[in-house]
């Protein structure tokens, strides 16, 4: 990053208050083969940034700049990102850092079992900063989030945890954490992945989700991963920790979740799916995007690769060769082609095709007289001229992954005919 993408400056809290940890091993296996070669938080994302940017600049905008990223399965990508886009935004000299921790395996020889476990084999950092609090995040969601003021409500209350919720349809929440409330915000009932979610308590048609976002009372947390290391079960704070927590009647709140920034809906998404990937990114594209990547009030740093300006060459404004609803990266090139509602990562050649509601990984190239729809292409593959992806189904499902809805994901290092 040159100066001009440098954060700006929020003074980090007092150095013995508040640690973050960020969850970032994640196999995702749901986004195969999106994830064959890399962990699911260094997947791309809006063409220019990678899932873990979401988190950690939610961080540099709180002001919170001491940092744990647990990282596990397929890092190599992630460290890589981190190392070049992140290291340099933060001053050892004052104290702040952002330091890549893979599996220490010193309480357990093994890789993490779930989420607490990862807490667990980290208890050795805790005790060298022996923070007040532990911020702890996931670090594939996308979301504005200033985590400063969700550490305020959390002292007040004086909350042995406070977890973060947002309300979405219940027909949407089968697959996650849903949590009732009493009036003064404290959790009466946690259920992972519920068949049928409990409404919120002013909207029949609508639950409170657990966002993956946590503030612990550090005591509250170490004696709980420890409790449950002993234990058997799955290791997993929505599956096992919490949901007893809350039977036991300890103080476990919920705080409301409100997006940070000037514009944009309170907007979070966990993308853990090809289908869910794939309308997230789509999203992005509308004329007023539920999260918006252009407000510089709360801005989303990355690492920016070294690219010329994107460009465009003889693109022609008629019904069938057109540039339309499409966010292009640094270092793309566009001839002659029909793009519409896209999204081009970095390095992207589309040269006398048609491409329509595609996402294009970094370095794909697609070669005259292709046509593709509803397609997520890896990195750098190379589309043959005249070949025909995403309008017939079943020819695309002998080749390729295809979702219930029909958008085909064509992996990396795949060698494609005609």
């Amino acid at each position: 990053m040159n100066d001009s993408q440098k954060a700006p400056y929020r003074p980090c809290h007092a150095d013995h208050d508040l640690l973050v940890m960020v969850l970032a091993g994640g196999e995702g296996q749901r986004l195969v083969p999106l994830t064959n070669t890399m962990a699911k938080p260094a997947v791309r994302f809006g063409g220019a940034y990678r899932m873990i940017d979401f988190t950690l600049s939610n961080c540099l905008n709180s002001g919170l700049r001491r940092v744990y990223l647990l990282t596990q399965y397929a890092s190599g990508s992630l460290n890589t990102h981190v190392r070049r886009g992140w290291s340099p935004l933060l001053s050892d000299d004052l104290g702040e850092f952002l330091d890549v921790m893979p599996p220490q395996k010193i309480f357990a020889d093994r890789w993490y079992a779930g989420t607490a476990d990862a807490v667990f084999q980290n208890l050795p950092l805790l005790q060298h900063e022996r923070p007040e609090h532990v911020l702890l995040l996931s670090g594939d969601h996308a979301y504005k989030m200033d985590y400063s003021l969700m550490l305020k409500q959390h002292r007040d209350t004086g909350a042995a945890l406070t977890i973060a919720c947002v309300p979405m349809p219940r027909r949407q929440c089968t697959q996650l954490g849903v949590v009732s409330i009493a009036s003064d915000g404290r959790i009466e009932a946690f259920l992972e992945k519920p068949d049928d979610p409990p409404p919120t308590g002013d909207n029949p048609d609508m639950s409170l989700v657990n966002m993956a976002v946590y503030v612990w009372q550090t005591e509250a947390l170490v004696r709980h991963v420890v409790d449950d290391s002993r234990a058997d079960s799955s290791h997993d704070f929505g599956k096992d920790i919490i949901p007893a927590m809350v039977r036991a009647g300890e103080p476990v709140y919920a705080y409301r979740f409100r997006a940070a920034g000037q514009t944009g809906m309170d907007y979070w998404r966990d993308i853990g799916t090809l289908e869910s990937y794939w309308e997230a990114n789509m999203h992005l594209l509308d004329a007023h995007p539920p999260l918006d990547l252009y407000d510089q009030s709360w801005p989303i740093f990355t690492h920016r690769p070294v690219a010329p300006p994107a460009r465009v060459s003889a693109v022609k404004s008629t019904s069938d060769d057109c540039l339309a609803d499409t966010i292009v990266s640094a270092g793309c090139l566009i001839r002659d082609a029909q793009v519409r509602r896209c999204v081009l990562s970095p390095g992207v050649t589309v040269d006398g095709a048609s491409v329509e509601e595609s996402i294009l990984m970094d370095n794909v190239t697609v070669q005259p007289g292709a046509r593709l729809h509803r397609v997520i292409v890896a990195e750098d593959v190379t589309v043959p001229a005249g070949t025909i992806i995403g309008r017939d189904r079943g020819r695309d499902a002998t080749q390729f992954v295809v979702t219930e809805s029909g958008v085909t994901v064509v992996p990396t290092r795949i060698v494609l005919d005609r």
